[in-house]
């Protein structure tokens, strides 16, 4: 019984600690699908050039998007004209780095951190983009049709929809505007991606209620600590900014720089919903194109941040005295009240998706008898 009751204290602690950037990531999505034109996004993220796909991993870097509000921020960029490669370009460097994870990057583990990870991150976004466009190459006509989905067939009608708005928006008020992206991002783009963020919220609580740290420290160095840390990492459903306290205490307790590099950079890019969303929109391939370019770069950077502490005697540019994270009394209530209200918007989909079965099932029901 008190597994359990630790299962859930964990699972709504990652619920309260996803919750602002969900609904920021949904926020983005809205706006990107009401006001961003279309001619922009097919202009520097519709097509699968290296230069299409360097231009995604620099765009999403900077942005301060975790692995959750990364997912629909991805789909709506993809539902309105950017290509395969260039959406995982920036699903890959978005949630990676961030300008917020890289201010708790210098504070909490050094100034050698907070260089390597938004350098390691752009780098690993460009080569999962490559792969996608090397082994998975689209038709250039995807963006003239919408992508398969749960809810493609009103694929036309928000396509339609989308290039009304972006000739229209000039003539729109504010506040029209603002309503639509609060409807689309709320509504559509949510009910596409709760089923995932649940399942995924749901792993991570039961990674970290029953993994121990034992488990992942008694590796120490080399690969197979790096391996272990990638695929924990993998499923984990983690932001950038939170993975950085927890990595310090991986360091404390004995792994690797470079195997806590592996652990930062695994663990936000991707998790269960993200990997779902992907299989969802783009397909196997290119989920499992995702995974391996996640899990080599990665490795890569880790032995690489590795070796360059052992040649240039970096590792007093790293902190192994470290302070533990907090919110902060003034912003917790912003986790709080973003929980609430993502929790009402989740509660409100799952009880009109119960009352549409049963008046499908009604009807059902009367066309069984007449």
């Amino acid at each position: 019984m008190t597994d359990v009751l630790l299962l859930l204290q964990n699972f709504a602690s990652l619920f309260v600690e996803s919750a602002p950037w969900l609904l920021l990531g949904l926020f983005v999505a809205g706006v990107m699908h009401e006001v961003v034109p279309i001619s922009f996004l097919q202009k520097h993220m519709g097509s699968s050039s290296i230069s299409a796909i360097t231009k995604s991993a620099f765009i999403g870097a900077p942005l301060p998007l975790c692995s959750c509000g990364v997912i629909p921020a991805a789909i709506g960029l993809r539902r309105s004209g950017a290509s395969k490669s260039s959406t995982v370009s920036f699903l890959v460097s978005t949630p990676e780095t961030g300008v917020d994870s890289v201010s708790v990057s210098y504070a909490l583990l050094g100034p050698l951190y907070a260089v390597v990870r938004p350098v390691a991150a752009i780098f690993s976004a460009i080569f999962a983009g490559l792969m996608v466009r090397w082994f998975d190459n689209e038709s250039s006509s995807h963006t003239h049709k919408p992508v398969s989905s749960c809810c493609s067939g009103h694929g036309h009608e928000n396509h339609e929809h989308h290039q009304h708005t972006v000739e229209s928006s000039s003539n729109k008020s504010l506040g029209a505007t603002l309503g639509k992206v609060w409807q689309f991002a709320s509504g559509k783009l949510l009910e596409d991606i709760v089923k995932w963020l649940l399942v995924g919220l749901m792993l991570a609580a039961v990674i970290k209620t029953w993994v121990p740290t034992d488990f992942l420290t008694q590796w120490g160095d080399g690969f197979v600590a790096m391996l272990v840390m990638a695929l924990i990492g993998v499923p984990m459903y983690i932001c950038a900014t939170a993975s950085t306290p927890i990595a310090v205490g991986f360091l404390a307790a004995g792994l690797s720089p470079g195997a806590i590099l592996v652990f930062l950079m695994a663990g936000p890019a991707t998790n269960v919903s993200t990997m779902g969303m992907i299989k969802q929109e783009m397909g196997t391939r290119t989920l499992v194109l995702y995974i391996f370019s996640v899990m080599s770069t990665s490795i890569a950077a880790g032995y690489g941040l590795n070796w360059l502490i052992s040649h240039f005697e970096l590792s007093q540019l790293i902190y192994l005295e470290h302070g533990i994270h907090h919110h902060g009394e003034g912003g917790q209530w912003v986790y709080i009240l973003s929980a609430l209200l993502l929790g009402f918007l989740i509660g409100k989909l799952g009880y009109q998706s119960i009352k549409k079965r049963l008046i499908s099932t009604q009807h059902k029901t009367s066309n069984c008898c007449h």
